[in-house]
């Protein structure tokens, strides 16, 4: 799998650097002679913030920071690095060590993200910042594809301003069920809206599970909010009550035409 993750950032199979972003501290304690991914990591992490940044800051001329930072947030974080890593065979190439093989953690949403980031510090040692900005490009241009519709707005913010504009309060996150082993959690949430669980999401972490059940929440809205909405009819009946002193005044006038 080392040559895909060589071509993915554009970095010659046989560079040392490579080699050494895919190679896990687990695998270094077994094999001295070769240095772990850390260090790149810690390089890479700034490298993907500024290209990330940059990349924002072009797509999105009239976004504030705010809006810019609640982009790159949903954009660059462990989840996302990490399924992207897996999805891309990145997770097959790591050097782990024969007792984190054994343990399964390759499998660790922390050890992809990481061999990530290392892996974008070595294509930025390698072939310099446009070479970074490429890589960056392909890490988080799928994610944000998928927010460009919404401008970067996640399903808890949408959700929550919804149900405040109805006069539904603040949405709940409950934890309902979790498992898997400590490197593969997973986690189910609920969200309530006055009280009554109205939806529920499953993801590798509680952040991505909250998110789940927000999504899963506004995709059947009309139908599970509809019982704590006002309904039609008494719209109607306040609506005649605030017309009825106009009507009164008009029967006034009648009377004193009539007198």
């Amino acid at each position: 799998m080392r040559d895909k993750v060589a071509v993915l950032f554009e970095i010659p199979e046989d560079a040392p650097r490579l080699e050494q972003a895919l190679t896990h501290p687990s695998f270094t304690n077994e094999s001295k002679h070769a240095p772990d991914n850390q260090r790149l990591e810690f390089l890479g992490d700034a490298v993907l913030g500024l290209c990330t940044s940059e990349l924002l800051f072009e797509r999105f001329p009239d976004a504030d920071e705010g809006t810019l930072t609640r982009i790159r947030s949903q954009l660059v974080n462990t989840d996302r690095l990490a399924e992207w890593g897996r999805t891309e065979g990145i997770a097959e190439a790591i050097r782990l060590g024969r007792g984190a093989v054994t343990s399964g953690l390759r499998e660790s949403q922390n050890v992809i993200a990481d061999a990530v980031e290392a892996c974008l510090a070595a294509a930025y040692l390698e072939g310099g910042l446009q070479a970074a900005k490429a890589a960056c490009l392909r890490i988080v241009g799928p994610a944000l594809e998928q927010l460009g519709a919404s401008g970067g707005r996640d399903p808890k913010s949408e959700l929550q301003e919804q149900l405040q504009a109805n006069g539904l309060g603040l949405p709940l996150y409950e934890v309902s069920n979790s498992g898997g082993p400590a490197h593969d959690r997973w986690f189910e949430v609920k969200v309530l809206v006055m009280g009554q669980p109205l939806g529920t999401g499953r993801g590798r972490s509680k952040r991505l599970a909250e998110r789940a059940a927000a999504e899963e929440l506004l995709e059947n809205r009309e139908a599970r909010l509809a019982p704590f909405l006002p309904k039609p009819a008494d719209c109607t009946d306040a609506e005649s009550s605030r017309v009825l002193p106009a009507d009164r005044t008009s029967a006034s006038a009648i009377h004193r035409e009539g007198s």
